[in-house]
């Protein structure tokens, strides 16, 4: 059985359900997965694709099965499919042999590439792994500083995609609340918050989009919650 079989049994369970792929290699990410999304709103449009790196050089160096301009290409058929799909990317910084040339060159990779957030990762030794083996150990303090200019980037990808949201309406699952307000998650994995009200957790109910707080939209309950 192959992911897209896998994804098809699942989605053809009965119910208000939502199936949302949370890591899937760039290489594995095929043309018949995407139509999946397209055809089928319970396949949700976000995918977190792992690229770990920007630069070519150091792939390699991490043994990685694609390049990234394997790893462009599924980005935008992504986003050719699904205009509004979120994308998030792990990375990791700092691994020896990363000088800081290389370094500029996944990042500027980063900088070009429509994706929504990072989730980015500082490189740690593990005994036993052939990383510890290899030349160009890169100063913590280094990999302190890489990591803070991708977690900035990261911030404004996701305020930008964000504004993006603003005017549209999204099904948002609504998870918690404090009394004022409750949040959730829409669809496409933006956090949007509205007014408390009575009814609103563990739905999923259509949000018209106004504005934004922080790290967060805020927008306007277009549906009455049920009794």
């Amino acid at each position: 059985m192959t992911l897209h079989d896998l994804l098809v049994r699942l989605l053809d369970v009965p119910g208000d359900i939502r199936v949302r792929i949370s890591s899937i290699e760039p290489n594995l990410l095929g043309d018949d997965i995407i139509a999946l999304a397209v055809a089928n709103p319970k396949l949700v449009p976000h995918f977190h694709i792992p690229l770990q790196s920007g630069s070519d050089a150091v792939l390699r160096l991490m043994r990685r099965r694609y390049n990234t301009r394997v790893y462009q290409e599924r980005i935008e058929a992504v986003l050719a499919a699904l205009p509004e799909a979120a994308i998030g990317i792990d990375v990791i910084v700092g691994m020896p042999g990363e000088t800081e040339e290389l370094f500029r060159d996944a990042y500027q990779f980063l900088v070009d590439l429509p994706f929504t957030y990072l989730h980015v990762f500082s490189y740690s030794e593990r005994p036993g792994t052939d990383a510890t083996a290899l030349d160009g150990k890169v100063a913590p303090q280094e990999r302190t500083r890489r990591s803070a200019m991708l977690r900035t980037l990261s911030q404004r990808k996701r305020r930008a995609y964000y504004e993006r949201q603003i005017g549209r309406t999204l099904q948002v699952l609504f998870e918690s609340g404090d009394g004022s307000e409750v949040s959730g998650f829409s669809e496409n994995y933006v956090r949007v918050s509205v007014p408390w009200q009575l009814g609103l957790e563990n739905r999923v109910l259509p949000v018209r989009c106004e504005g934004l707080g922080k790290d967060v939209v805020v927008g306007t309950v277009l549906e009455k919650p049920a009794a």
